[in-house]
């Protein structure tokens, strides 16, 4: 009864004209953003934050958060007209959702696509409203020992689950935490690192740099290489998929809203480690195998429902602990930040009508991605045969007018474009900027909570490993961090017994 008093109470905010206003316009951008190449949810997150600045917080909250679940739709319809993911979790749907559309399917594979994606993404919301109070109520009694523990063992499982070596994740978290440390330190008021520039005073800004690592660095690697965006020719006929398609459809749905909402509340698993995923596991549990790739609608349902029900997942550790799980979850987190909020679970009893109101606003902003998806697939592929040579130009525009709207000042604009440089050339030699991104918006809160923790504890770090949940989290993160070293420690013993 507690949870329909709650939804209630949400539903009374979402439903307000003007949110349901910025919610339709966050779904909106998130499908397009989604539909054209090369762009993302990040690169448009972090251009639109500054536009939020002057309107009302859960207004933003609930564009933002629309615009992010909205692109895990429209990811899915180039992938499967185009043979590209307009977003890195759609790459999986490339596989066998072009193979339909080559088949004379695209119609129903971009149906089920989108009803897949609408059935995981209500789960995950479903889910968040029952989990989240409970989650809170424990997190209420964390203090600073508990918060910082976290907090690293976050940092070890995002950098144990990125792509790539190990070694370079951890170095571009540790470059994070550094940057982190720029601008006036909060405990004794002493500027840090700041080279005697006043506009460094206030830190390293989390929106130039975003729009520099992700957006600029996104511009420059794809001047670099042609992509041909030919959209195949074919019919696409009746959109909704038939009862065979379903019946083959449920259950990879069912396991893939499963193992993208588990996936999503880890840090660093996120909508793209999902999909894969459950591509993965409907492979291995497949009767016929070696259908996969050729245009089975199994490997369309199973991955569109795991990416879609991670990006709900998400926001369960951004709501009730204040900890982002991924890059676009620390935009959030900023723009909370922004609007004078702190997420985590005071919100919950501090701001109840906000929190649910975003709760609300998901499930609303679900409906409308499949009202919107089915009708306007045709334009959507009109969308995409504007040439990049023209998008191009536009964003970066837009990128240097957001960053100097924020603070009105050209240092920051100069800052956007040196994290430009640093993230184009992070691509070409395989560094990760999620780490860094992360790291650096943790870098705040992992400071104060150790300080804060070493305070009470009179400068005793053992206070780290006397209590349970801290030193179970410590515990683990250094079990992740290592485990790439017991392979060279066998081959090292193998190598040892051979010599002998």
């Amino acid at each position: 009864m507690e949870l329909v008093d709650n939804l209630a109470l949400g539903f009374a905010l979402a439903l307000k004209p003007i949110n349901l206003a910025y919610c339709f316009v966050g779904v909106f951008i998130g499908t397009l953003i989604g539909v054209l190449p090369g762009i993302g949810p990040v690169a448009a997150m972090s251009l639109l934050l500054p536009v939020t600045f002057n309107i009302a917080p859960e207004a933003a909250i609930i564009m933002l958060a629309g615009i992010y679940y909205g692109s895990m739709y429209g990811g899915s319809t180039t992938a499967i007209l185009v043979n590209i993911p307009g977003e890195a979790a759609s790459v999986v749907t490339c596989l066998d959702g072009y193979q339909m559309a080559r088949q004379g399917r695209a119609g129903p594979a971009l149906g089920i696509s989108a009803f897949a994606s609408f059935i995981a993404g209500t789960l995950a919301v479903v889910t968040l409203s029952l989990v989240a109070p409970t989650l809170a109520r424990l997190a209420v009694k964390f203090g600073p020992v508990e918060y910082f523990s976290l907090m690293i063992l976050g940092l070890a499982i995002l950098v144990y689950l990125s792509h790539g070596s190990l070694l370079k994740a951890l170095a571009m978290a540790c470059l994070g935490l550094v940057l982190g440390l720029v601008g006036i330190d909060s405990i004794n008021a002493m500027p840090r690192m700041t080279f005697d520039r006043l506009e460094l005073l206030d830190g390293v800004g989390l929106v130039p740099m975003v729009m520099g690592l992700f957006g600029i660095a996104e511009i420059l690697s794809n001047l670099e290489r042609t992509v041909k965006r030919e959209v195949f020719q074919t019919r696409l006929g009746t959109l909704l998929p038939s009862r065979d398609d379903w019946k083959a459809s449920a259950a990879p749905i069912a396991r893939g809203s499963t193992l993208g909402f588990l996936l999503g509340i880890l840090p660093g698993g996120g909508a793209v480690l999902s999909s894969f995923l459950a591509y993965a596991l409907e492979k291995r549990v497949a009767k016929e195998p070696e259908r996969f790739g050729k245009g089975a609608i199994e490997g369309v349902a199973g991955p569109e429902a795991a990416n879609n029900a991670a990006a709900g997942g998400g926001f369960i550790p951004l709501l009730t602990l204040g900890i982002p799980p991924n890059v676009v979850m620390a935009l959030l987190l900023g723009a909370f930040v922004v609007h004078g909020l702190q997420p985590g679970p005071l919100l919950l009893t501090q701001k109840p009508e906000f929190f649910w109101g975003i709760v609300a606003s998901m499930y609303i902003g679900n409906v409308m991605l499949l009202i919107l998806n089915l009708p306007l697939i045709g334009m959507w592929v009109q969308v995409l045969r504007v040439p990049y040579a023209i998008l191009f130009p536009l964003i970066l525009l837009f990128c240097m007018v957001g960053v100097y709207s924020v603070s009105n000042a050209i240092f920051d604009v100069y800052l956007m474009i040196g994290f430009g440089v640093i993230g184009y050339m992070m691509k070409r030699f395989g560094y990760e900027p999620a780490p860094l991104v992360l790291a650096y918006v943790l870098g705040a809160l992992l400071e104060n909570n150790l300080r804060k923790s070493l305070i009470l504890s009179r400068g005793d770090f053992s206070t780290f490993l006397t209590r349970p949940i801290s030193a179970a989290c410590l515990v683990l993160a250094a079990a992740l961090l290592l485990s790439p070293l017991i392979p060279w420690l066998r081959q090292r013993r193998k190598r040892v017994a051979l010599e002998q």
